[in-house]
């Protein structure tokens, strides 16, 4: 398409002007007449025929359509567009370096193993971050080659620091500084699988305990005669029941991500924001600063406006089931920490002020080991309550 522009012609009489400009055939796209001037926007290539009517007048451009719209933008601005685009280009690289590193122990010797770990794995200061495969790899990399000294790794990324979060594993250390006791029972639940290396085991698979029941003494008989205390240890794994309860809107309004996008500036200052190219009524954006100043209260940044659209949905009680399920998975999820379910089904829903309430049983294996102290516990006094 060719480019136009905006001119503004002075000149005695802009009426008798504007008549010249129809004769000579050139294609007026806007006119605005003025007492001594004329302001029109034309074609590019009839700006040369302008300049040869032979009437006294003085043309002067005042501003450009199309492409050359944008050449002169980026012309007038270069500077500044160079400076923006430079600030992105560092922005991201700063953002994608570590600049801190963090293990959260207070085990040192640990800690300088960890960090020789990290090291070895491209894990160090003002280095590149690793990308969420490449952390899965390299946590599992490091669980794998110190499984004797860890029982578990993760690698947290907090801005431009790493936190290494890290559990020491206490087994040879709890059994140095093991004392007299019973393993009991951390939650009601049937037992689906029980260990034991020191101890004597009074539960067995599919038994039913209650909380704070034995299920490995740490009291040793000889026949029924109680012979000595010990250090209980082992694992118990437990079907725990859980029930949860989600309510559901029965009209329920959502907002939601199109698949359009498009980028604008974001001025911050004084406090106050100002959003500039941004096409959608609803949106969430993500900002990324460019320019920022600590003694003047001002902050300029790209933003990327992502479209949402509202969708508003009908929920019906017979086929709610899913959707219940669902969110109720999600929170026995956040509660128990991943846990692992063995079983689930929805007991009852129910219509009340609008509103699906939907009842979910829950059936999941955990570890269920608590231990009792029997340091105090008097082993003669027990055996004389038995005669």
């Amino acid at each position: 398409m060719n480019s136009r522009e905006k001119i503004k012609i002075m000149c005695r009489n802009p009426k008798q002007f504007l008549k010249e400009l129809i004769n000579k055939k050139i294609d007026l796209y806007d006119i605005e007449i003025n007492k001594k001037s004329l302001i029109v926007i034309i074609n590019e290539s009839d700006l040369p025929k302008i300049d040869k009517i032979k009437y006294i007048h003085k043309t002067s451009v005042v501003g450009y359509y199309g492409k050359k719209k944008i050449i002169y933008f980026f012309k007038k601005n270069n500077l500044f567009i160079i400076s923006i685009i430079m600030g992105i280009l560092i922005n991201i690289l700063l953002s994608n370096l570590i600049f801190s590193i963090e293990i959260e122990t207070s085990n040192q010797k640990l800690k300088r193993i960890i960090e020789k770990d990290l090291k070895d794995n491209n894990i160090e200061k003002y280095h590149l971050k690793l990308t969420n495969k490449k952390k899965r790899l390299t946590k599992d990399k490091i669980l794998s080659k110190e499984h004797n000294i860890i029982e578990w790794l993760e690698i947290v990324e907090q801005g431009t620091k790493y936190i290494i979060k890290v559990q020491e594993r206490k087994t040879n250390l709890e059994e140095e500084k093991c004392y007299p006791r019973n393993i009991v029972a951390k939650k009601t639940a049937t037992i689906r699988k029980i260990s034991s290396s020191a101890g004597e085991i009074v539960k067995k698979e599919n038994d039913f305990v209650e909380k704070n029941e034995v299920l490995i003494s740490g009291l040793i008989y000889n026949k029924e005669k109680i012979v000595s205390k010990r250090c209980a240890i082992g694992k118990i794994y437990g079907e725990v029941w859980y029930n949860v309860q989600v309510q559901i809107n029965e009209n329920e309004r959502k907002e939601t991500l199109t698949n359009k996008s498009n980028y604008g500036v974001a001025l911050n200052i004084f406090n106050k924001e100002f959003y500039f190219n941004n096409k959608y009524k609803i949106f969430q954006k993500k900002q990324y600063n460019i320019i920022s100043s600590r003694i003047i209260p001002i902050n300029i940044s790209i933003v990327k406006y992502e479209e949402m659209k509202i969708i508003n949905k009908k929920n019906n009680i017979q086929d709610i089931d899913e959707y219940a399920m669902k969110i109720a998975t999600e929170k026995i999820n956040n509660k128990l920490s991943n846990p692992k379910i063995i079983n689930k089904k929805v007991l009852k829903k129910q219509l009340e002020n609008s509103k699906i309430i939907v009842d979910i049983f829950f059936a999941v294996e955990e570890d269920i080991t608590s231990y009792q102290d029997i340091r105090e516990v008097d082993i003669e006094e027990i055996q004389e309550k038995k005669e």
